[in-house]
């Protein structure tokens, strides 16, 4: 039985951040197809569900601004560079819309950074209509501005297309007190409350999109996309991974463990 058969979506629309890296093999650059096919089946089986799925692509893979600085930053400004990582997401975002597209998914590429003849401006009514259509929209171009990681990005569209949770696709199963791969004692938390996670720096999105989340009371949850199935468990509301969300009630715990 499929993964999907039995799950229903627990929420209508999502923001599923995807970093560039998850485009490549584990510690490589660059795309690597297999892994864009299997994001991809991922990606159509929590859609058919009934979940309008927008996904926002990083460009690590390809380019980071960060790069560029120490020698090479007296060579390229460093808005420049990010500008470039920009460029890099659109490149990302491309090779994901095929793929879906040929099973069975219609999509759409739309950038904060123009490119008429590559794919579609990102207009907020637009997209939104695309998602009411069934269509899935990849978000590119970050937020089509310098000094903003593609995390900001995600946090900032899952507010303007009134997304229900932002799905923070990683390699790990989740949130730890430390590096798990370095730290076999690190402790992972299943529920943590925003303030919790910028008062202990943990290494979740940037401190600007928890912060936009936090204003705006917007879920994050942090999971494992590498086990299959996890992103239909995601959209359907089943224990997967960390979420990050405000305190329901007063008193209650900033913090769980797994």
């Amino acid at each position: 039985m499929n993964s999907n058969e039995s799950a229903t979506p627990h929420y209508r629309r999502v923001i599923l951040k995807l970093s560039g890296e998850s485009l490549a093999h584990a510690g490589e650059r660059g795309i690597s197809m297999d892994e864009v096919q299997t994001i991809a089946m991922q990606i159509k089986n929590a859609h058919d569900l009934g979940c309008q799925v927008a996904v926002v692509v990083g460009g690590g893979n390809i380019l980071r601004g960060a790069q560029f600085k120490g020698n090479g930053g007296n060579l390229i400004h460093e808005a420049t560079a990010h500008y470039m990582g920009m460029l890099a997401t659109v490149i990302n975002a491309l090779s994901l819309q095929d793929p879906l597209e040929m099973i069975g998914c219609q999509s759409r590429v739309m950038s904060a950074v123009k490119m008429d003849g590559v794919c579609e401006p990102f207009i907020r009514r637009r997209a939104i209509r695309h998602l009411e259509k069934g269509r899935i929209v990849i978000l590119a171009g970050g937020t089509g501005n310098p000094f903003v990681t593609t995390d900001t990005a995600a946090a900032q569209r899952a507010l303007e297309l009134e997304a229900d949770i932002v799905l923070k696709a990683t390699r790990v199963d989740g949130v730890y007190s430390d590096d798990p791969e370095k730290n076999p004692h690190a402790i992972l938390y299943r529920e943590l409350d925003y303030d919790v996670v910028m008062e202990k720096s943990l290494r979740v999105m940037d401190g600007t999109a928890i912060a936009l989340c936090r204003e705006h009371k917007m879920p994050v949850l942090v999971f494992n996309f590498k086990k299959d199935g996890n992103i239909v468990r995601a959209v359907s509301g089943q224990k997967v991974g960390t979420r990050i969300g405000p305190r329901l009630k007063p008193g209650e715990p900033l913090l769980t463990l797994a």
